[in-house]
This record gives C-alpha cells, structure tokens and sequence, in this order.
C-alpha cells in the first residue's frame, strides 16, 4: 500500500451472511483488493453463529490490515424477528472491527445506494454494477452482500469527512 493510500473493509451485517469487501484508495482511485462473505449454516446455535462471525472478520481483518471500516445501518420496517438476528450479528463485527482499533463509518442503505449509484433508491442490480464500474471489475461482485460491504467501503471512501 502506498504511503498515502487509505485500505478500507467495507462491512453487509447478517446472521446467515455477512459480507465484507476490501479497497484501497488513494488520491481520487479506488482498487479492488477482495471481497467475500462470512457464511454461517442454521443448524448452528446462535452464539455459535455469532462467534463463527466474529472470527471471520477478525481473519480478514489480520490477513488485509486495513485502517478505516464502513458498516451499514441496519434499516426495517417489516420484520422485527428477523431485525434480532441481523442487529446482533452487526453487533459482533462492530465489536470485532471497534477491537482491532479500525475508525467506523455507519452509513444507511441509502447514503450507500447514493454513493455509489446517485440515486438513493437504487436497486441491488444497479449497485453492484456501479460497483463493478467503480472498481473495474469484469463482472459484478458476488454475492449481493459482498457488493453492498463493497459499495459501503466505496462510499466511505469518497466521503469528504476523514474517519
């Protein structure tokens, strides 16, 4: 990483998968360094979920090293039961990337959408191809929660307010 590149994790909180995208940005580029998704079956206890999360970002964390994190504000005005879940899982990884002394941006879905879209109710094909622009990936990032923690670390990145 170069002296003045910012490496960014963005964060997609969620019980059955949690997903995490990596950039490094410098002067006005962002580069694509990884993304992927932290996957826990339901035929695990909660906490085991939970605790399976949390180690995986803390890897991902030890093996990228970045500096700043940008986590999406969880948003529902349908599902309460499923909220629980989702907002403990965000939880852990809040925890996890608060532990490694990583700066953290909250962000809504849609200051995210706008971000990186211009348009805060953009759909999720509309995201993950304006992240794939973005980036200059030849395909967009799969799967949906990768592209969404992708597109948070893209915003954060284009904020003008430093973590």
């Amino acid at each position: 990483m170069k002296a003045d590149g910012r490496r960014i994790i963005g964060v997609d909180p969620g019980l059955a998968a949690s997903g995490w995208g990596m950039l490094e940005y410098s002067g006005q580029r962002a580069r694509h360094l990884a993304h992927g998704c932290i996957e826990t079956p339901p035929t695990q206890s909660r906490c085991e979920r939970l605790l399976a999360i949390y180690r995986g970002i803390r890897a991902v964390i030890e093996k990228w090293r970045p500096g700043e994190a940008a986590v999406e504000v969880l948003f529902f005005a349908r599902n309460v039961k499923s909220a629980i879940p989702v907002a403990e899982a965000r939880g852990v990884l809040c925890m996890a990337l608060a532990e490694a002394g990583l700066s953290v941006r909250e962000l809504t879905p849609n200051a995210i959408k706008q971000g990186v879209s211009g348009v805060a109710g953009a759909d999720k094909r509309q995201v993950q191809e304006m992240v794939r622009i973005i980036l200059g990936l030849e395909a967009a990032p799969r799967p949906d929660h990768a592209a969404d923690a992708l597109a948070a670390a893209i915003c954060a990145a284009n904020s003008e307010i430093n973590l």
